[in-house]
């Protein structure tokens, strides 16, 4: 058994978002993404299905060339080789489920 808080220790960075592996178990791979006000992870793909939460602030989730507002408690999921991309409006804090097959840090390259 292993508890994790994604709202404990978090650490914005200043010029990207701060990616952080939660949780690596059986089934997935659990990642909180911390945004600042207007940072950006620039259109990609994720190789497999992947559902974001966000658990504190708001972002704007692009999905091709369609813009939603997601705000704490919204959850979105998406197929494999779907083109999104997010922009914090405030502070966020979002989690990322990811297959177990995919890694942490094909999403760090995201934000470099």
């Amino acid at each position: 058994m292993k508890i994790v808080s994604f709202n404990k220790d978090v650490v914005y960075q200043e010029n990207k978002p701060a990616v952080t592996l939660m949780l690596d178990n059986v089934y997935t791979k659990e990642v909180r993404i911390a945004l600042s006000r207007h940072q950006l992870m620039k259109e990609h793909k994720a190789p497999y299905p992947i559902m974001v939460q966000v658990l504190r602030g708001v972002i704007e989730f692009g999905v091709q060339g369609k813009k939603y507002t997601l705000q704490a408690g919204d959850l979105i999921a998406l197929d494999a080789n779907v083109p999104h991309d997010l922009l914090a409006t405030a502070d966020a804090i979002v989690r990322l489920t990811l297959h177990k097959a995919d890694t942490d840090e094909r999403v760090k390259k995201v934000v470099e």
